[in-house]
């Protein structure tokens, strides 16, 4: 059980910091920041240097690395002779983690986040951008930028909710029999093939098993897309160098040698799981790393959650619940906007029935409680 808070991991300078300094979100990627601060109070200055309120900010010539896909949007544009890149974006690059977008030091009000939309409209003007995209916030940042300027999009993820569990097998008692008996069977294979798993946690994580995640990261990559990684080995460094506390690393080992790994964050109510690998073909070893030994790990920490990344309906019968998340579009072209907007309310509908079906294939025996 965690003791101390621990913040939203992405949103900290640490984070944010090593994704510029490694080069991993910069102009040269693409991704060229430039952030917005905000001083709170009665005296609100946006021109001054230094502020209470920091928002990450990019400019991007590219769709990519943001999980809330508007390709079909860019598309359009060039068919139609405009230019949509570039596009202001408001998320955490690489991470499709629903969480705060705004980093203060006292709380946010209404007026605040509308002087920050004006700011950031403002930025549009100035570079040319053709929208700004705010991705994955919080409830309650997704309601204090409530703006009739901006559009609100929906989503799904799957995420694990601990419902007061105490040990693993608490869990899987909430299952009917049949996928109880499945998630048994997964978990009793690993060990039938000589693999066992070990989360070393922060400082713990040596510098050889660091090495092997992220060429596993980078093989992963290739295998799927053939391609390298958003994110570079000297991002892994850094943060492991100034944000140990927040990460933790699932590792399979296989005759003591170590064959996969999976790294989470993690702060005071939610696990995060991120990048995966492995160096070969082991039944079942993904759902161990990503799924299994993450709800364990959240159930010994008393986390809340959590959120083991995008897409995958496959984790809906072992225990993840679907859930809907957000994102908000600022788009200038007028015409566009209106045709964006009945978009959006089509692709709604979709949404809400593809929640409804998901709901229906949870393997618990009573319907879970409705997730906010």
């Amino acid at each position: 059980m965690t003791s101390t808070h621990l913040p939203y991991p992405f949103l900290r300078p640490e984070f944010l910091q090593a994704l510029e300094d490694s080069e991993s979100a910069c102009d040269k990627s693409g991704w060229y920041p430039i952030h917005l601060q905000l001083p709170l109070g009665p005296e609100k200055d946006l021109s001054a240097a230094h502020g209470d309120a920091f928002l990450p900010l990019y400019l991007k010539t590219h769709s990519m690395g943001e999980y809330v896909f508007d390709w079909a949007w860019a598309n359009a544009y060039q068919q139609n002779g405009l230019d949509y890149y570039p596009k202001l974006v408001t998320s955490i690059p690489f991470t499709p983690s629903t969480g705060p977008r705004v980093r203060a030091e006292t709380a946010l009000t209404v007026e605040d986040c509308r002087l920050l939309v004006d700011e950031i409209l403002a930025v549009a003007e100035e570079t040319g951008a053709s929208s700004w995209h705010f991705l994955f916030p919080s409830t309650e940042h997704l309601e204090l930028f409530q703006d009739p300027r901006l559009l609100q999009r929906s989503g799904v993820q799957y995420h694990w909710h601990n419902r007061g569990y105490e040990q693993f097998d608490d869990f899987t008692a909430t299952m009917m029999s049949r996928k109880r008996k499945m998630v048994r069977k997964e978990r009793a294979s690993i060990a039938d093939q000589g693999i066992s798993v070990t989360v070393e946690v922060g400082a713990a994580i040596s510098a050889d098993i660091w090495r092997l995640f992220y060429q596993l990261y980078e093989r992963t990559y290739i295998k799927r897309n053939g391609t390298r990684g958003y994110l570079t080995e000297a991002f892994f460094i850094q943060i492991a160098a100034t944000m140990p506390e927040q990460i933790a690393m699932a590792v399979a080992w296989l005759d003591g040698q170590a064959v996969a790994c999976a790294l989470y964050f993690f702060d005071s109510t939610t696990l995060y799981g991120r990048y995966w690998g492995s160096v070969d073909e082991f039944p079942y070893l993904h759902f161990e790393l990503c799924y299994y030994s993450g709800i364990e790990f959240a159930i010994n920490r008393g986390l809340q959650r959590y959120d083991a990344g995008a897409q995958g309906e496959h984790k809906i019968v072992r225990g993840f619940e679907p859930v809907e998340t957000h994102s908000l579009h600022w788009i200038k072209h007028p015409q566009f906007r209106d045709a964006i907007a009945r978009f959006l309310q089509q692709e709604h509908l979709s949404i809400e029935q593809h929640l409804r079906q998901a709901r229906e294939m949870l393997p618990y025996r009573d319907p879970a409680p409705a997730v906010e």
